[in-house]
């Protein structure tokens, strides 16, 4: 593992691909590849891109590598696919969509299927970002899959993350604002030499000035950034803006409260799976037992919830 983990850093493709493939394959080995990272994480800026299917995540996300590379920085490149319901295979487009860095050999793209995770990420998303972060890349970008109000797992994993939206699509930001609208450090408008490209900047600044209102102390307010990213139009301003949040971060002290934010649920989220690991194990019988009893009536829930988490955490 140490070797494997030594070449990662090197800049090595093929160790650093086997490396997630260990994270995404839930290998034994899971935790001594973790052990092996920590030493060399925590090095890396985290950019999370979210929005609504449709918006060109994926052309955004191309672009913006292209813009990072002319600024020297090793990207790297998490692509999340939603997954087949019944195979749980992905069909990998973004990938296939960012060929054009396939033979940079400072940029590194993987796509990742959900495998039924909601959320927007895959569940090995956390541990794929510190594989990434510890081979030495300067930027990670997480592209998520097209979500909807409540899928905003990206929040707790990135340094910044970026909602893109486009014009034309109805009531994009009425369908989107209880959700994945407040978790944006900065806006992006794809698409723009489209109509209705100003109203739907227009409505962006409308929402940003009422949230604001009655926020008292140091506040971060959200750029409004509009992109042809298919043309490369506009990307530079994206990368200037995560310049901007980046340095806003660091100077309030910000960027160490989300790390450490992304610690806890990370933390959080590999006890509740060790859990339900349990329940598969030597906690199923426990589990068939005490659900015949509530069933029956013999037992209120609470009291066989309780039951079955001492009894699974025994031992």
């Amino acid at each position: 593992m140490t070797d494997l983990v030594g070449r990662a850093r090197e800049g090595q493709p093929r160790a650093i691909a086997r490396l997630i493939s260990l994270v995404e394959d839930a290998s034994p080995q899971l935790r001594d590849v973790a052990a092996a990272l920590a030493p060399f994480t925590g090095r890396a800026r985290v950019v999370g891109l979210t929005g609504p299917p449709g918006v060109g995540k994926s052309t955004s996300t191309s672009a913006l590598v292209t813009s990072l590379r002319k600024q020297g920085k090793r990207v790297g490149v998490l692509a999340i696919d939603p997954s087949s319901p019944f195979s749980g295979g992905a069909l990998l487009g973004d990938r296939i969509r960012m060929q054009e860095h396939a033979t940079d050999p400072d940029v590194f793209i993987r796509s990742m299927a959900t495998r039924g995770h909601l959320g927007g990420l895959s569940w090995a998303t956390p541990q794929a970002l510190r594989v990434l972060d510890a081979a030495g890349f300067d930027v990670v970008l997480v592209e998520t899959v097209g979500v909807g109000q409540s899928e905003v797992d990206v929040v707790s994993l990135a340094d910044t993350t970026v909602v893109l939206l486009a014009p034309g699509m109805g009531d994009g930001i009425q369908a989107a604002k209880a959700g994945i609208l407040e978790i944006a450090d900065v806006f992006v408008v794809n698409k723009a030499d489209r109509d209705g490209a100003e109203a739907t900047v227009r409505d962006l600044k409308n929402m940003v000035a009422m949230a604001r209102r009655g926020i008292g102390g140091p506040s971060w307010r959200q750029p409004i950034v509009r992109t042809t990213a298919s043309k490369m139009e506009g990307i530079g301003d994206v990368a200037d803006a995560l310049d901007g949040h980046h340095r806003w971060l660091v100077e309030h002290g910000a960027l160490e409260r989300r790390r450490f934010n992304r610690a806890r649920a990370e933390l959080e989220a590999i006890a509740l799976e060790s859990v339900r690991a349990s329940f598969a194990g030597r906690g199923h019988d426990v589990l068939e037992d005490l659900a015949k009893r509530v069933a029956a009536g013999d037992m209120d829930p609470y009291t066989a919830a309780d039951e079955l988490v001492a009894g699974t955490t025994r031992g």
